[in-house]
């Protein structure tokens, strides 16, 4: 858990935001976030496009059938978003990370979502791009209390990473999202801004 990360491991989660990018540490190469741009819609079109990644999201690979349908995608979604990155391998989006801020008495909270290509699954990057996203937000937007994840039961992988990063399982929602015109179970993950102090 976060809460028991001693100040080395803190540190070097700290460092690997100032990395130069690409490089690899401990067999891990070396990510960056930053917003995403229009000209970044050929990288993203590799994994909204990819079956495999789909999977467990709210669109399927036809969602985004197009270029153009991308492009849209990411002038009227991504770019206003208040919190969206890409998850950058020497500067090119392999994925993308996004905070949503919930508001009114909703507003101590926020809800984590990503995505990364195929074909860097298993070589750890979605667990540091969410380190990343951990040590930055709470400074961030500071009246944040909460960061949670909702992840489909039988999403393994997503569940790991966020267990390795500190979140904590509180528990499984049954039958509780429509998705592709079935109704799933999630599970809830949660980390508080005190857990990470």
């Amino acid at each position: 858990m976060l809460d028991q990360i001693n100040s080395s491991a803190r540190k070097e989660m700290e460092g690997a935001l100032c990395k130069p990018h690409g490089e690899e540490k401990d067999g891990l190469p070396e990510i960056s976030l930053r917003p995403l741009e229009l000209a970044d819609v050929d990288d993203f079109m590799v994994w909204a496009t990819d079956d495999r990644v789909t999977r467990f999201c709210s669109w399927d690979s036809c969602t985004y059938a197009s270029k153009d349908d991308g492009l849209k995608y990411i002038e009227d979604t991504v770019i206003p978003h208040p919190w969206f990155r890409g998850i950058c391998l020497n500067n090119r989006p392999i994925g993308a990370i996004s905070v949503k801020p919930y508001s009114g008495n909703d507003s101590c909270r926020g809800e984590l979502g990503y995505v990364l290509a195929s074909e860097y699954w298993g070589r750890g990057i979605a667990t540091q791009a969410v380190k990343m996203v951990v040590l930055s937000i709470f400074k961030d937007w500071p009246h944040l209390e909460r960061l949670e994840a909702l992840v489909d039961t039988e999403n393994l992988g997503s569940q790991r990473v966020l267990e390795k990063v500190g979140f904590m399982k509180e528990g499984v929602l049954r039958k509780y999202v429509i998705q592709k015109g079935s109704t799933r179970d999630m599970v809830m993950y949660s980390l508080l801004s005190t857990e990470f102090d």
